[in-house]
């Protein structure tokens, strides 16, 4: 009875564990495995003229690969900040997530355009290889088509500070 007891309570105590490091680990911080690897190549429909983009119209400058949809209430937060990095002469090309096309559409002219385009990623293969799992995201790739960082969630001004503003600040010196 005692033996049973104990195994019981080391179990619960395990599960605890378990639990416990999943409810504290900040999923902002969490690396990808993507950083300091060459961005996957990419070929998909544009948002707007739906002609095939592929990776050769990125630009040849450090930019942002900014993942968003219309259905996602986290991106109405974060649009202004992306705008204003637009307005600061920052490249950002969209990804357009699992999202209807014209709802997209719609939703960028509500809010303004600040991209160079707009990936559609309407069955979400860009977004698996990158590996979204969940919008917004934006990802910092360097002139050499590297993947610098990956910023999981809204970008806060704390963000910009930290980890946008210094990268682009090393690549215009």
């Amino acid at each position: 009875m005692n033996l049973q007891k104990n195994i019981s309570f080391i179990v619960f105590a395990i599960f605890f564990i378990i639990l416990s490091i999943g409810l504290f680990t900040d999923t902002k911080k969490i690396q990808s495995p993507l950083i300091n690897k060459k961005l996957p190549e990419i070929v998909l429909p544009d948002l707007k003229s739906q002609n095939m983009i592929s990776h050769n119209f990125l630009p040849k400058e450090t930019f942002l690969l900014n993942v968003w949809a219309s259905w996602c209430q986290a991106c109405i937060v974060e649009h202004e900040k992306i705008k204003n990095l637009s307005n600061k002469g920052i490249k950002i090309v969209g990804v357009n997530y699992k999202d209807q096309r014209e709802d997209a559409i719609g939703w960028l002219s509500i809010y303004g355009n600040p991209y160079l385009f707009s990936y559609s990623d309407k069955e979400g293969r860009l977004g698996l290889e990158l590996g979204v799992y969940g919008v917004p995201e934006t990802f910092i790739i360097g002139e050499d088509g590297i993947i610098k960082d990956k910023i999981v969630g809204p970008i806060t001004d704390e963000i910009i500070n930290k980890r946008i503003d210094p990268l682009f600040r090393k690549n215009n010196d």
